[in-house]
């Protein structure tokens, strides 16, 4: 059971590493869990860093233990029978240990057989005993499963269906106030511009003068961050328009950065980028070019994927050269090396030549907070 605990675990995404899992199980063998109730809040104590994890946790939780369930009116005859727990017995004899990975087996086959309410013993479903099935019984009683008392029998299954946590997830879709909190990240401050007051050397230099107060003043820190965000628009891209529209406003809502600026493509950047793609402005990319210094970050946005002629064979209006969209994507690397390509298809899909292409000149990261975050990193990193 608990195998296919950890597997569908990592197959939701977890990064369950040896110790942690190991550690899951110690607590097992302490008998720190005696039902799924108690399972549910050990097991996502041990095996979840953040709160980004609850779901993905929920969601294998629920796959492995929706059979843990009672059926509804075996729990209310069940109910009543363990309604009233009897007196412990302290003499009760020691019954042979079930195995964990059989005790829900072995508590649906005993109540199959059992038909009345059962106290003290240590075989039936009851209280006051050392049966693994019920609830306070003896000191001596094994690890088993807690029915009634103050267990949920079963309802951390029901808890887990519900995914309270689900909007924690950090690989859903980004929100712009997301975005905004992740591309505030890219900054380089530097002092320069008008004087604002120094509290704390101000504070410390009255305090040395014995109360005479010195006012200190220092040029307010700036973002030093020029942000180039470069937009596929149409053809395969369509699909993703509402999160590329997304990412546009929470970059343009952000006013920390030393300029912003904005232009679209479409399949790959050639000689000339769209200011509008509506009235068909463009601007010559050589001039863009021109105007990019080692302060620059471009965020390129799409999903990379074309004929490989369009990305490999020269292109340009008739009198001003031709170079291929891969040529003018290398020039731009070369520019500004600290450039990053956000992709919004899942990487399974990056094996497409002219992706793995350009995902060879640019860090590419998938448009999701996680990918977004780790594309900032980027971004901060010195070149």
């Amino acid at each position: 059971m608990f195998t296919d605990f950890l597997y569908l675990l990592r197959a939701q995404g977890l990064k369950i590493g040896t110790g942690d899992w190991v550690g899951f199980l110690d607590a097992l063998k302490k008998g720190l869990a005696t039902d799924t109730a108690q399972l549910y809040i050990i097991g996502r104590a041990l095996l979840c860093r953040t709160e980004a994890d609850f779901d993905k946790f929920d969601l294998a939780f629920a796959a492995a233990f929706k059979g843990a369930t009672l059926p509804d009116d075996l729990r209310r005859k069940l109910e009543e029978w363990l309604a009233n727990a009897a007196a412990v017995n302290p003499n009760a004899p020691p019954p042979k240990p079930v195995p964990q990975e059989d005790l829900w087996d072995e508590l649906r086959k005993r109540l199959k057989e059992q038909k009345e309410r059962h106290d003290g013993g240590n075989h039936w479903v009851g209280t006051g005993g050392t049966s693994p099935f019920g609830n306070s019984g003896a000191p001596n009683a094994p690890p088993g499963i807690r029915l009634g008392g103050s267990g949920q029998r079963g309802g951390a299954v029901a808890v887990a269906q519900e995914r309270q946590w689900e909007s924690y997830r950090t690989d859903r879709v980004l929100d712009v106030r997301d975005m905004q909190v992740a591309l505030r990240a890219v900054r380089s401050l530097k002092r320069e511009g008008r004087l604002e007051l120094d509290l704390d050397e101000t504070i410390d230099k009255t305090a040395k003068n014995a109360g005479d107060i010195e006012v200190i003043e220092r040029p307010e820190r700036k973002n030093q961050v020029h942000v180039v965000l470069l937009m596929d628009t149409g053809g395969s891209m369509q699909p993703h328009v509402e999160k590329v529209e997304r990412l546009f406003t929470a970059a343009s809502r952000i006013k920390t950065f030393k300029t912003f600026k904005s232009y679209a493509f479409h399949n790959c950047v050639y000689d000339k980028l769209y200011l509008d793609i509506e009235s068909g402005k463009r601007i010559p990319t050589a001039k863009v070019l021109a105007g990019l210094t080692a302060r620059h970050r471009l965020v390129f946005v799409g999903d990379a994927a074309m004929a490989p002629y369009e990305l490999f064979s020269p292109f340009g209006w008739p009198g001003e050269g031709q170079l291929a969209g891969y040529d003018w994507l290398r020039r731009i690397h070369e520019r500004c090396p600290a450039s990053i390509w956000l992709n919004p298809d899942p990487p399974r899909w990056w094996s497409h030549p002219t992706v793995s292409a350009i995902g060879k000149l640019f860090p590419m990261y998938e448009l999701t907070l996680d990918g977004l975050r780790d594309a900032v990193k980027k971004l901060r990193a010195p070149t």
